[in-house]
C-alpha cells in the first residue's frame, strides 16, 4: 500500500481508489482468481485420468472391473453434483483422520462417531491445530479438487466410452489384419481416432468445470465468489477505514468479465483442438472437410 494511505480519512478521488483497491483483502481478492485457475488446472488432468481409468474399466472383459467401472459411472451421474461435492471432502477428511487415530492413537478406545461428532485424538487431526493457516486453506483446496475430479471424471469416463465405441471396427478390424496386437492397435489406431468423437463431449463437459468453480465457495475455499461478497456488502464508516455502499453488483460483474474471458479462450482452444483432430479422422467432421485436407 503506498504512504499517503496511512490516513484513509484524508484521501479521495483517484488516491481513494488507489488506496481502496491496495488493500490486503483485495490483494486477496485478486489471488483467489488464481484458486480458480489452479482448480482447473488440477482438477482437468485428474477428471481424465479418472475418465480413462473407469472407460477402460467399463469396457473390461473381467466381471468385478466391469461392475466398478459401471457403478461409478452411474453413481455419481445418478446424484446431484452438489451432493458430491460436499459430501466427498467430508468423506475424504474423515478417512484420512480415522486412519490416522488409529494409527497414532492405539490406546484411545472410545467410539469415533459420538452421535453427530466425529471425534479423534489431536494428533490425528489434519492439518493440525499448530499448522500455520497456509497450510489448513491448501489442504481445504486439495480436498475440494478431489471432489471435483472425481464428479466430472465419471462423465469423462461415460464420454470416452461413447467415443471409442464410435470408431469405426473397420479400421482395427484392418489393423488386425496387418498382423498389429490389441494394445498395439488400440495406442497406434483406436486412441488417436477416438479424440475426434470425444473432444465435443469433452469440451462441453470443460465448460461445465469452469461454470462449477463458484462451488469452491460453499466448500469453504476462500474463491472470487467469496471475497466478491465480502467486498461489495455495505461497509460502515464506524468500522471500516474505505466506507461504502453495497456495490455487490460491481463485484460480480468483475466476476462475470473474468469466466467470459476464461470461456472465450476456452472455446477458441478447443475449436483448434477439434479442427487437428477432425483432419484425416474418420470422423463426421473429418467428412465435412475439403477433400484435398481431409485425405
Amino acid at each position: 500500500m503506498m504512504g499517503f494511505c496511512a490516513d484513509p480519512a484524508t484521501v479521495e478521488g483517484v488516491k481513494w481508489w488507489m488506496c481502496y483497491l491496495t488493500t490486503n483483502t483485495h490483494i486477496s481478492f485478486y489471488k483467489s482468481f488464481l484458486v480458480v485457475l489452479a482448480l482447473l488446472a488440477l482438477t482437468a488432468p485428474l477428471a481424465m485420468l479418472l475418465g480413462f481409468a473407469g472407460a477402460l474399466a467399463r469396457r473390461s472383459g473381467i466381471f468385478p472391473v466391469s461392475l466398478i467401472g459401471h457403478t461409478y459411472t452411474s453413481m455419481v451421474r445418478g446424484v446431484p453434483d452438489i451432493v458430491f461435492f460436499l459430501f466427498i471432502p467430508i468423506a475424504m477428511d474423515q478417512a484420512f483422520e480415522l486412519t490416522r487415530h488409529k494409527i497414532l492413537c492405539p490406546e484411545v478406545i472410545g467410539p469415533v462417531y459420538q452421535g453427530n461428532d466425529f471425534v479423534v485424538c489431536t494428533a490425528a487431526k489434519l492439518p493440525l491445530s499448530t499448522a500455520d493457516a497456509w497450510v489448513h486453506t491448501t489442504y481445504g483446496f486439495f480436498l475440494a479438487a478431489f471432489g471435483f475430479a472425481i464428479v466430472f471424471g465419471a462423465f469423462a469416463a461415460n464420454t470416452i466410452d461413447g467415443a471409442l465405441s464410435a470408431v469405426p471396427k473397420a479400421q482395427l478390424e484392418t489393423a488386425a489384419a496387418y498382423g498389429m496386437t490389441k494394445r498395439q492397435t488400440f495406442w497406434q489406431i483406436h486412441l488417436p481416432q477416438m479424440w475426434g468423437f470425444a473432444l465435443p463431449g469433452l469440451s462441453n463437459l470443460w465448460m461445465i468445470l469452469v461454470k462449477a468453480t463458484p462451488l469452491l465457495f460453499l466448500l469453504g475455499v476462500e474463491d472470487v465468489v467469496y471475497w466478491a461478497g465480502a467486498l461489495g456488502k455495505t461497509k460502515t464508516a464506524a468500522y471500516f477505514d474505505y466506507p461504502h455502499g453495497d456495490w455487490r453488483l460491481g463485484y460480480f460483474a468483475m466476476l462475470l468479465v473474468f469466466y467470459l474471458f476464461v470461456t472465450w479462450v476456452s472455446e477458441n482452444f478447443l475449436s483448434r483442438m477439434q479442427a487437428k483432430f477432425n483432419t484425416g479422422q474418420a470422423t463426421i467432421g473429418g467428412k465435412k472437410l475439403p477433400q484435398g485436407i481431409a485425405r
